[in-house]
């Protein structure tokens, strides 16, 4: 048999040709940019020829490297899966996925049903941790986020876009003593959820008050409490079109119909390594078709 190189040299050049950077492929494989380099080098070497051009402090896979890149790869990734399929005993996948409670009860669980059906050799560990993209990597293969935007170094695909809406309880819209205007707000609180905390100000802005002070306003961590919350009439709650609508609370009407755009956004994230696990990208992939 011929002597083949060492397998860290070539699991270096693939994920420097598959993520375009040496410092990010150096990030996902827990190595400083210099070895990672040597890796490739030793692997070039090897080949007699190098795979990459080099520009300035960049590295562009050529010809060669793409060709090697197009014979191996699938020949690294099957042997990832079956390291995987060996792992866990060859009829079960695990995915250890962080997500938001409310996206999970509105929109996620009423879908796993079809996924289920689809791949049932798939089991998904959920976790409600406040602080998942921390954790990618660490006790975590991904997480549905909500956030203004993600770190470039992750892999993020944008689930929504969506608008900030006033919500209370029907009673807030009756006469006599019914909201007529955004100025009555200054006689009522606001409940705010800790990862949405520009939202308000979004919705001042295109509700032209962005002078407007609530009489208080109450923080909270979980969407479900401050829909509860506002239907038993402790505040106007500030969350998106689609919590309102998944609801479908016949307590609850949304309070002055003024498109506001939402400066946050759900997203799926995770390390670019973690695509490589067959778990997440049946995840991924159905996440992105499905419509959750």
């Amino acid at each position: 048999m011929r002597r083949l190189p060492p397998l860290t040299a070539l699991e270096a050049f693939v994920q420097v040709a598959r993520l375009g950077s040496v410092k990010a492929a150096a990030e996902e494989l827990a190595l400083s940019t210099p070895a990672l380099s040597r890796r490739v080098q030793a692997l070039e070497r090897f080949i007699g020829r190098p795979l990459f051009d080099r520009k300035h402090q960049a590295l562009e896979i050529n010809a060669d490297g793409q060709r090697l890149l197009d014979d191996i790869a699938p020949a690294l990734d099957s042997l990832s899966q079956a390291l995987e399929n060996i792992q866990s005993g060859g009829n079960q996948l695990r995915l250890r996925l962080a997500v938001m409670p409310l996206f999970a009860t509105q929109r996620l669980f009423p879908h796993l049903g079809a996924l289920r059906s689809q791949h049932p050799q798939l089991h998904i560990d959920i976790e409600t941790t406040p602080h998942a993209v921390a954790r990618l990597g660490e006790g975590l293969d991904a997480a549905i986020v909500l956030a203004k935007d993600i770190d470039p170094a992750l892999y993020a695909h944008e689930l929504d876009n969506d608008e900030v809406y006033l919500i209370g309880r029907r009673a807030l819209l009756e006469p006599p003593h019914g909201l007529a205007s955004p100025e009555d707000l200054s006689q009522h609180t606001v409940l705010l959820h800790r990862d949405m905390a520009m939202a308000f100000d979004s919705w001042k802005e295109a509700a032209a008050v962005p002078d407007l002070q609530p009489l208080a306003i109450d923080n909270y961590d979980s969407g479900q409490l401050m829909l509860e919350a506002a239907a038993q009439g402790l505040g106007v709650a500030v969350m998106h079109a689609s919590h309102f609508k998944q609801a479908a609370d016949p307590r609850l009407v949304r309070l002055f119909p003024i498109p506001a755009k939402s400066p946050y956004r759900y997203f799926f994230v995770c390390r670019p390594r973690a695509l490589q696990t067959r778990a997440v990208r049946i995840f991924r992939d159905w996440l992105v078709t499905a419509d959750v």
